[in-house]
């Protein structure tokens, strides 16, 4: 079993040692700037220039092109899957070894679900950032069939969601998830004018894919697995919950 976990970066930072993750530059197109890592501009059909709006997504365009492995993932360089053992938080990565085990049970792993108590994932998100794009995104998905709509429906409704585009995916789940996953995010791209929007709400299509992932595991009737996330920095609990009480209760400041 080969698993591979692409790690997106867009600047030098410390990586994890595991043979397991392969450090990405991602949106290195047009760069002169050279990480050493391997970029996502590599070959004749990646989607590099669109980091701006696509975020990690570009890196892992460049992953479903490229990469072979019997399982795929996404990590980022300052946030990680969190394994089993202890010491300095580098030495908690998750591993292979931990990745095999895990995988021996579900074709999927995820980070811990995000909960949020008083809100709906939907609302959530509008509060956040501009309702167009991800209405968009479950208008297309609503019409690819029952499974799909009453799946949106559920997202529509429910209370958590599993954020970060992280996981770890067996190689066919994974091609079916990105064959699906960017015609959708290429339509929104064709019909979504992005003109005034900020530079924070441009990444619409890296945001929007962050919830597009259940619907698609929920319509495919596809089990997973759960594995907590570390985040390699410390965390300003104060400015994110003053952040998520203002876009909870003050109104929108739009684009």
């Amino acid at each position: 079993m080969s698993i591979r976990v692409i790690v997106a970066a867009h600047k030098a930072y410390r990586m994890p040692e595991d043979p397991m993750y392969l450090p990405i530059h991602v949106g290195k197109a047009g760069k002169d700037l050279d990480l050493g890592y391997q970029g996502d501009d590599a070959g004749e059909d990646n989607i590099s220039r669109k980091n701006s709006t696509f975020c990690e997504l570009t890196g892992l365009y460049w992953a479903w092109k490229n990469l072979r492995d019997d399982y795929i993932g996404l990590a980022h360089y300052r946030r990680h899957f969190r394994g089993g053992s202890r010491g300095d938080k580098w030495d908690r990565i998750l591993t292979e070894r931990e990745a095999a085990e895990l995988l021996k049970t579900v074709d999927v792993l995820l980070p811990k679900k995000r909960r949020y108590w008083i809100e709906t994932c939907y609302n959530q998100y509008v509060h956040a950032h501009p309702a167009e794009g991800l209405d968009l995104a479950l208008e297309i998905i609503s019409a690819q069939g029952e499974a799909y709509a009453r799946a949106v429906g559920s997202f529509r409704r429910r209370r958590w969601t599993h954020l970060f585009n992280m996981f770890i995916m067996k190689r066919e789940r994974f091609d079916a998830y990105c064959a699906w996953l960017f015609p959708i995010l290429f339509e929104m791209e064709e019909k979504l004018d992005l003109t005034g929007w900020s530079q924070n709400d441009r990444r619409v299509f890296g945001f929007a894919a962050e919830r597009l992932l259940d619907i698609w595991l929920e319509a495919n009737g596809i089990a997973y697995g759960e594995v907590p996330v570390m985040f390699m920095e410390k965390q300003n609990w104060i400015k994110k919950g003053g952040a998520f009480l203002a876009r909870k209760f003050l109104p929108s400041k739009g684009r």
